[in-house]
């Protein structure tokens, strides 16, 4: 580990190493690491590692003149392509005090790693981060982001996507994190290829770790998703959920089996109008129900937001929630055996000489 760079009161800051793990983002990754090269943050004290998992665009070029302008810029390789592989391989070859995971569509704003430094040594938290505020040009983009925002559309973790009060969370977007915390808990567990960072929290939390939300820290996430993309990330999701839940059955509350029993009881709508009575009624109250839901939250956001995309925002609430619950579904039918996997853990000879 490096030593620190001294700040205006003449303590030793601590070294940050920002790890951002990309595939294919090539127009977002040069907008991302100009944000963090504008950090007010001493740049003596910090290093960037971009962790490329493959890219097939422009990204490793991109990632190449970035390295070569600045010298505290590193281009690593991901082989394995998935998000928790690109920040283990970041986090090993890292030499900081002190981890700030940075994705490549955000954009921080230029005082987030003084911000988040000074949180992690005042507040007793381990991990900080901010809430998640949306940019888009299209409406598709702009209803998703009204959609992370509803309670409808995410239930209680809304919260977090919000601008709100600071306040301890069970995850956090991103997440900046003193590297002790992943001496004591380990890495990202590999085997959870999305939703790592709150299997993560979960750990961290289980530890007696705190997770702290706090809107001082400020980013803006891009995001132009199509309606498909964002029904595969969801379905991506929800079978994520169901590794999550063989390795840590606590972490699923009742919230998480609602989009599920939609799909289940979606499905069976063919049935229940066939068969009449009193399922086909139950089901068109169901349905109806949830459609006026979904209407009600959209004509809200629209006459708060003026936003086109709230008309969309039916539309997408429903993507999400049978995307996600589908995904949950199939994996749960895949699911066998019900044995903990390990998370991945520092080796020895990656730990730092004067571990905190």
């Amino acid at each position: 580990m490096d030593g620190g760079t001294a700040g205006a009161s003449g303590e030793a800051l601590p070294r940050v190493s920002v790890v951002i793990p990309v595939r294919d983002e090539q127009g977002s990754l040069g907008p991302c690491l100009d944000a963090v090269l504008a950090q007010t943050y001493p740049v003596e004290a910090l290093e960037i590692l971009v962790v490329d998992g493959g890219s097939r665009d422009g990204t490793l070029d991109l990632a190449r003149r970035y390295a070569e302008r600045y010298p505290h810029i590193e281009l690593l390789s991901n082989p394995a392509g998935t998000i928790p592989a690109g920040l283990n391989v970041g986090i090993r070859a890292s030499r900081g005090d002190i981890i700030a995971r940075v994705d490549a569509r955000a954009r921080l704003a230029a005082d987030y790693l003084e911000t988040a430094v000074a949180l992690l040594a005042t507040s007793g938290a381990d991990n900080v981060g901010g809430p998640v505020r949306s940019a888009s040009r299209t409406a598709t983009g702009q209803a998703l982001a009204l959609a992370w925002s509803s309670r409808l559309g995410l239930g209680s973790a809304a919260a977090r996507y919000g601008e709100g009060q600071e306040h301890w969370a069970d995850t956090v977007y991103l997440g900046v994190v003193p590297r002790r915390v992943f001496e004591s808990i380990g890495l990202y567990d590999e085997t959870i290829v999305q939703d790592e960072d709150s299997e993560f929290n979960y750990r961290l939390r289980a530890r007696g770790g705190r997770v702290l939300v706090s809107p001082r820290l400020r980013s803006l996430y891009t995001n132009d998703p199509s309606l498909r993309r964002i029904a595969r990330k969801n379905f991506q999701f929800g079978a994520a959920k169901v590794a999550v839940w063989r390795k840590h059955p606590a972490m699923l509350s009742p919230r998480h089996f609602v989009p599920p029993i939609f799909v289940a009881v979606l499905a069976l709508g063919p049935v229940a109008l066939w068969t009449g009575g009193l399922a086909a009624d139950l089901w068109l109250i169901l349905m109806g129900s949830y459609a006026l839901a979904c209407l009600t939250v959209a004509a809200r956001a629209y006459f708060q937001r003026r936003e086109r995309g709230a008309l969309l925002l039916p539309l997408v609430l429903a993507v999400i929630h049978a995307s996600w619950g589908a995904g949950f579904l199939a994996s749960a039918l895949r699911l066998s055996g019900w044995r903990d996997r390990p998370a991945t853990v520092l080796a020895r000879e990656d730990q730092p000489e004067t571990a905190r």
